[in-house]
């Protein structure tokens, strides 16, 4: 794939450490595997991509970057174990994740890229990778989409009067990637925090209401004959004070949710029973905590075996969703969009509307705040509505691998 204008400026800007905040699909790890390459084709150079953590390392370039050196017939050696490359000038390519610095201590670097920078601690840039660039005066490049005002915020906005340093602020649309019809898809989809910052690459405050979209126009009585036919889909967050679950259905426009569980002191089987107990010859469709499949309770069985004796359908992936896409989905469908919304709640989901309205995030952070119990509700609402409303992302930022990318 051909780079764009802007990637090329990017590439040949000679600034010692570049920032660069980009919308999603902008093309910036398609850039990150070109600017490997034009470092790592000097003799003996020692260069390294990092990424949040050991998979996104692997998933997000490993592949288009050894198919791009074995076109140029640059590599010597593939390690697939310690996802190294060792090309044929000597030079080598590492590939590691920021969630086990000790992989990146002792290298001295000439490059480094670090991807979706906004997702590491700020301690791994300054207390482990920018020192592998100080006896070789390595190069660096920080690319990332933006999340929130954190240690990537204060980056960008050092790079813009450091000496030696400069940084790059660009939407998905200047990338040029994404078509403009899919861009506003998603504006239509997306709630307005989320647009902006996945989109238009801007740093959006997080402070305050998580569910900021969820108002009173999510809030209605509506009318629901109890028919076998339906089935009723239901959310689950696995805890003993309180276990809790949230119980909709689909309809043409959304999803209406119109009953709550909350018991404490209890286990996955008595929720069972309860739901039973309420909704006898149903058919039920779960969405559960993924670390369900792992959790044993007292009788020996996961909690999602136990829902499935039960009878329960489940849809659950392997892991989570991650928490900012869960809430991301949830303020999607909340809000109002031509006098109409896709989410509802009956009024006497009182613990679920208390949730939604006063859950916050941490102080200075984009972490929901967990001491309030607040969590258990919307976790439970948001791994259904992530899977049944997943957020719509714009395609392949580079190349026919785009499916590895989980981005």
């Amino acid at each position: 794939m051909k780079l764009t204008k802007l990637q090329q400026e990017i590439i040949e800007h000679p600034a010692r450490f570049k920032v660069i905040v980009a919308g999603r699909r902008a093309g910036k790890s398609y850039a990150s595997i070109a600017s490997l390459a034009k470092h790592a084709r000097y003799p003996n150079k020692k260069c390294m991509y990092v990424a949040p953590s050991y998979r996104m390392a692997k998933q997000i370039v490993w592949e288009d970057l050894k198919e791009q050196l074995r076109e140029k017939r640059w590599i010597k050696k593939i390690n697939e174990s310690e996802l190294t490359l060792t090309l044929v000038n000597g030079s080598t390519i590492f590939l590691r994740s920021a969630d086990n610095p000790d992989s990146i201590r002792g290298i001295g670097l000439d490059y480094v890229v670090i991807d979706e920078a906004a997702d590491i601690q700020e301690e791994a840039w300054r207390a482990v990778i920018r020192p592998t660039l100080s006896d070789r005066e390595g190069h660096a490049m920080i690319i990332s989409s933006p999340k929130g005002r954190n240690f990537l915020y204060d980056l960008f906005q050092d790079a813009k009067h450091l000496d030696d340093w400069h940084s790059w602020q660009f939407t998905t649309a200047q990338g040029g990637i994404v078509s403009a019809e899919e861009i506003e898809d998603a504006k239509r989809d997306l709630d307005d925090r989320t647009y902006k910052q996945e989109y238009e690459a801007q740093f959006v405050d997080y402070s305050g209401r998580i569910y900021y979209a969820f108002d009173d126009h999510n809030i209605k009585t509506m009318q629901f004959g109890h028919d076998p036919r339906f089935p009723l889909h239901i959310g689950i967050d696995f805890n003993v004070d309180p276990g809790c679950a949230v119980i909709g259905y689909q309809h043409s426009n959304g999803l209406h949710v119109y009953d709550e569980i909350e018991i404490f002191g209890t286990n996955t089987q008595e929720i069972v029973k309860e739901i039973q107990f309420r909704y006898p010859g149903r058919r039920f469709i779960c969405y559960p905590d993924a670390a369900g499949a792992q959790r044993r309770t007292s009788s020996g069985v996961t909690d999602h075996i136990i829902l499935k004796n039960a009878g329960f359908e489940l849809k659950v992936g392997s892991i989570n969703p991650s928490v900012k896409d869960r809430i991301a989905s949830v303020n999607s469908l909340c809000k109002l969009q031509d006098e109409h919304t896709r989410f509802t709640v009956d009024p006497k989901c009182s613990k679920l509307i208390n949730a939604l309205r006063k859950h916050t995030y941490k102080e200075g952070t984009r972490q929901p705040d967990k001491t309030s119990g607040l969590d258990h509700f919307n976790d439970a609402l948001g791994y259904m509505i992530n899977h049944l409303y997943p957020l719509k992302v714009a395609s392949s930022n580079y190349g026919s691998k785009a499916s590895r990318r989980p981005y």
